[in-house]
């Protein structure tokens, strides 16, 4: 009992961890360098924290998980908690992980900056602890229970940080700027003007001084990001928790009146609807319509109508989806374009460094070379997968394509039909940013990826056992 009582403890102390990862470590782990560290309260408490502060908060928690699995396998039978059967079913869950993070480390030897790769090592072992703790440790139903309300507080933040940046924070600080320009900064003191220039919110331009023309488009466009780095990142943490976040607003009320049920439906609807339709993710929305169209697949009913419901919400998300976008296609759709770019340099830097490649979280090195003179610099490669080509080698690539698709196809074949509605809410979720992954860089960032392998790793204990 007293076990049980402690992994419950930790489970709820795990997910608070990965909340704060969502409020204050959603940044990519390769900007860590350029990330002060707070020194007043309101930078403490507004601000991102440093990256590498998550590494020391996870490695104790790693301590204690490891300490509670070594107590749970020496207990009497009767008060084992089953965190797992200890003759795997299927080891190459277990070993692909282990290889691909292995191979990290002889990549790492090669590497063409070391500051980067150590970074991205730091990062990349996180997902690996938090992929095993949770396939140890909280794959058991009544430790949901434990680990996501911390985990789906902090994402409540996000969200309502997200939509108070496009109704009130963004209009706000645009009409402030255009004031500043207007009075020749005469509304703000010396040392803040001096900071916004440090900043580049105020640049010179033909001998005067005005408010940066980007900064301005960026609040005029209006794409939030809530508390994480961009708005594409938003946009991910929504594909991953808003599954499982409206079942609880559906199950979890059922006992309360009828208006503050309806009213507690309504608002996870909107919070996590209109953050992502504000964060202004293409490939995010898209991913949503098909994720709705799978839930209706999987309800029961005659197939006929299943269809004309999966349809209908095609044609209307596709609707929404061409009205809110029609602008950015017609101007030529340059991410798009952009991407296409980095992905192009990501393959061309796997052919010329196809063992080891340039070391993990280097991608941003060979890509300067070889770029097109009028291509946009990029850090990342916007692909998870084809980045573990290009940084960590062919072997890279494949171990990790090969993680993440067998542990989706097993958990997809095993819940479809299950009657376990959070497990199949929570693969929802993973389905979702993992497919994300093939556009953007989810697994360089705390706030999303060690949410996400921990999810994994929960789900992959469950099946485990079953």
């Amino acid at each position: 009992m007293k076990n049980l009582t402690a992994t419950k403890l930790y489970a709820l102390a795990f997910g608070l961890f990965l909340g704060l990862c969502i409020w204050k470590f959603g940044n990519p782990v390769i900007l860590d360098h350029k990330i002060s560290a707070p020194t007043t309260l309101a930078e403490f408490l507004y601000e991102p924290w440093p990256l590498h502060w998550a590494n020391w908060i996870l490695l104790p928690l790693t301590m204690i998980g490891g300490l509670l699995v070594f107590k749970n396998r020496n207990l009497g039978h009767s008060e084992k908690l089953e965190i797992r059967n200890w003759k795997l079913k299927m080891k190459w869950l277990w070993l692909l992980p282990l290889a691909w993070l292995g191979w990290q480390f002889l990549s790492a030897t090669q590497t063409v900056d070391a500051d980067l790769t150590r970074a991205t090592l730091w990062q990349f072992s996180g997902c690996v602890i938090c992929y095993f703790l949770g396939a140890l440790i909280f794959s058991r139903d009544h430790l949901w229970r434990w680990l996501l309300p911390g985990l789906l507080a902090a994402f409540v933040f996000c969200l309502v940080r997200g939509i108070d940046q496009r109704v009130f924070e963004f209009p706000q600080n645009r009409l402030v700027l255009i004031e500043g320009e207007r009075t020749g900064w005469t509304n703000f003191p010396p040392e803040t003007i001096a900071q916004m220039k440090a900043d580049n919110i105020i640049i010179t331009t033909n001998g005067a001084e005005v408010a940066n023309p980007a900064i301005l488009e960026k609040f005029q466009k209006g794409r939030v990001a809530g508390t994480l780095v961009y708005p594409n990142a938003l946009a991910g943490i929504i594909l991953l928790l808003w599954p499982v976040s409206l079942l609880l607003a559906l199950s979890a009320t059922k006992n309360l009146k009828p208006l503050i049920r309806l009213a507690t439906i309504a608002l996870t609807i909107f919070l996590g609807g209109a953050a992502l339709f504000w964060s202004g993710s293409k490939l995010g929305w898209l991913i949503a319509i098909g994720l709705a169209g799978l839930y209706l697949l999987r309800r029961d009913g005659p197939r006929k109508f299943k269809f004309m419901a999966v349809a209908a919400v095609m044609l209307l998300g596709l609707g929404i989806f061409a009205v809110r976008f029609h602008h950015y296609f017609a101007t030529g759709a340059h991410s798009v374009g952009a991407r296409f770019d980095y992905w192009h340099a990501a393959v061309r830097t796997t052919a010329a460094h196809p063992v080891f490649g340039t070391g993990p979280g280097t991608f941003q090195r060979p890509y300067a070379e070889i770029k097109a003179p009028e291509s946009e610099m990029a850090r990342l490669a916007h692909n998870d997968y084809l980045e573990q080509f290009s940084d960590g080698g062919i072997l890279s690539g494949l171990t990790y394509a090969a993680w993440i698709v067998l542990s989706l196809a097993v958990l997809g074949k095993k819940l479809w039909r299950s009657d376990n509605e959070m497990a199949f809410a929570i693969f929802a979720g993973l389905l979702a940013w993992f497919t994300q992954g093939l556009g953007e860089f989810g697994l360089y960032i705390p706030a999303l990826a060690w949410a996400a392998f921990t999810l994994l790793g929960g789900l992959i204990g469950l099946r485990e056992k079953n």
